[in-house]
């Protein structure tokens, strides 16, 4: 029987992680769950554990990616066969990992990445708007393939792609974005992207709001220019 793992990286989310390991729970009771507290100053820890969910706790806030590799590398010490990644701030439906599982056994696909933008009814302010269009752009012309949502955490990944991703630094300690599909692209994983639900975060400030996105956007394209002159 296939093993699945749940990865949620979480900072300073006590006053949503409960709510969306409930979420999980009640659709989806067999599946393992792990939170990984990058170093929250909060009580994360304490209510993931309240509410069921294995927490591996970081010292110091090692960053978004930092955290998911720390995940990537718990499943593959535990021996899962695939990882489904998804925020602590309730953005991601737990109904979709559904549609992630059905676009992976349909098309055989590595990597599935849930996009919010093949249906209408999602917004997001303009610089951040303008930045998945510019980084949607980058990727199509890198890859040759549409990817119509590059910044999307919600993902599911077979056990070739983590247990490369937990290697060294082949897993930027920060953004995990547009790079790690080019890369993934480049040592040749299959990736596809299926339609999922995303919302708003529950409550607290997104790592991407403010002027964030602007140097978001400065540390990608370094990040980008890095992915294109990899040579191993």
């Amino acid at each position: 029987m296939k093993k699945t793992l749940i990865i949620i990286p979480a900072y300073n989310e006590e006053k949503n992680i409960g709510a969306v390991l409930d979420g999980i729970r009640a659709l989806q009771p067999d599946i393992d769950v792990v939170v990984v507290n990058d170093g929250s100053g909060d009580q994360t820890a304490m209510v993931s554990e309240s509410h069921g969910a294995k927490v591996l706790n970081h010292t110091f806030n090692l960053g978004y990616g930092g955290a998911l590799q720390s995940g990537f590398r718990f499943a593959l010490m535990k021996g899962y066969d695939y990882v489904v990644t998804m925020d602590g701030d309730g953005q991601h439906d737990p109904a979709c990992i559904k549609n992630l599982s059905e676009a992976h056994t349909a098309t055989g696909a590595n990597v599935v990445i849930g996009t919010r933008f093949l249906s209408e009814g999602y917004r997001m302010g303009l610089i951040r708007k303008a930045g998945v269009a510019f980084f949607r752009a980058i990727t199509r012309l890198y890859t040759g393939i549409k990817f119509t949502d590059p910044t999307s955490g919600f993902q599911m990944m077979d056990k070739t792609v983590f247990s490369y991703l937990a290697k060294g630094d082949n897993y930027p300690m920060d953004y995990p974005d547009a790079n790690t599909i080019m890369l993934l692209h480049k040592k040749n994983f299959k990736i596809v992207e299926t339609q999922v639900h995303m919302y708003h975060r529950l409550e607290g400030t997104s790592m991407h709001s403010g002027l964030r996105p602007i140097g978001y956007v400065i540390k990608m394209v370094l990040a980008i220019i890095m992915v294109a002159l990899r040579r191993d």
